[in-house]
């Protein structure tokens, strides 16, 4: 699907143009190898540069072919399964328009139709600016919400209230966050090279958004590393907990199996069918038990000082 969209500074409204035209923004969502073929060859454009978009796994990156350059970028969403992804997107200079690829309809889109964005698609520069910082404060807010949800798994751990659920979707977040940074990171470095001016001309204006861009980015990219950071301590100290919490239980099942075994050393002996001192005195069985008592709380105080119970 490719439409074409067009608005000035003078206008109030974005209009969608049937053809493109000086100053426009070609946005292509999804697009087919014809319809690649066809931007390519009025634009003059690399194919394959085109094709990368469309490549789940395209990473970040700057190109310069001749007097267009592309720029990858990878923006975040969350699919319709509730699922938060990351998926490409590329922004052609070609001539006098800005062309947009993408495999799914970027978040920013919305907000640019429903017009919550002052934009004007005849300055491409700024437009594709705009769209970046959008793109970043979506990966703000996704990764706000993952440090919510572990800050309320970690509350948890200290009540003892941690479930395996908890862990099942520490698995999933630290995905997620992987994810982010792995498009984060190299996002600096194209936000580097644009800030030297030489692939698309700047404004003064523009290398400002962009320095804004860069340590925003870089507050993301930290965020992302602290909160994994965070779930590696986490589980690190359930595990320790637990393994503490088992070693003690060993301790006292094992220290408690040795006291009750000491009265049935005694009784077992004086049951037995044989011969045995003071079987005949009617003070026997007090003898016996007094001693079996004596020996429980030996044991008892010895396990104490030892700190096993």
């Amino acid at each position: 699907m490719i439409k074409h969209y067009y608005k000035s500074l003078r206008t109030q409204q974005v209009q969608e143009l049937s053809e493109p035209k000086r100053g426009s923004w070609i946005y292509a969502e999804a697009p087919s190898h014809k319809e690649l073929e066809q931007l390519a060859e009025t634009y003059n454009l690399e194919l394959g540069h085109l094709e990368d978009a469309l490549d789940e796994e395209e990473m970040p990156r700057l190109e310069k072919e001749g007097d267009h350059s592309y720029i990858f970028i990878r923006f975040a969403y969350r699919t319709v399964d509730g699922v938060v992804a990351t998926a490409p997107l590329l922004f052609v200079f070609a001539g006098e328009v800005l062309i947009t690829i993408s495999l799914v309809r970027p978040p920013f889109l919305d907000r640019f139709m429903a017009g919550r964005v002052e934009f004007a698609t005849t300055q491409r520069a700024k437009l594709m600016l705009q769209a970046l910082h959008l793109i970043v404060d979506q990966y703000d807010s996704f990764i706000n919400t993952t440090s919510k949800q572990i800050k309320l798994i970690r509350s948890r751990l200290r009540g003892h209230e941690i479930r395996n659920q908890d862990f099942i979707d520490f698995v999933t977040i630290e995905d997620e966050l992987n994810e982010f940074l792995s498009a984060l990171q190299p996002t600096n470095a194209t936000l580097r090279r644009l800030l030297l001016g030489r692939n698309v001309p700047l404004f003064d204006e523009d290398q400002d958004i962009i320095e804004d861009l860069l340590l925003n980015n870089e507050q993301s990219i930290e965020a992302c590393s602290s909160n994994i950071k965070s779930i590696i301590n986490i589980r690190a100290a359930y595990s320790s907990i637990s393994s503490n919490n088992l070693n003690r239980t060993i301790k006292i099942l094992t220290a408690a199996t040795v006291l009750l075994a000491i009265p049935n050393v005694f009784f077992g002996m004086f049951g037995m069918n044989v011969g045995l001192p003071f079987q005949e005195e009617p003070w026997a069985y007090e003898m016996v038990l007094t001693f079996t008592i004596l020996a429980v709380g030996g044991g008892f105080w010895w396990a104490h000082n030892r700190k096993i119970l």
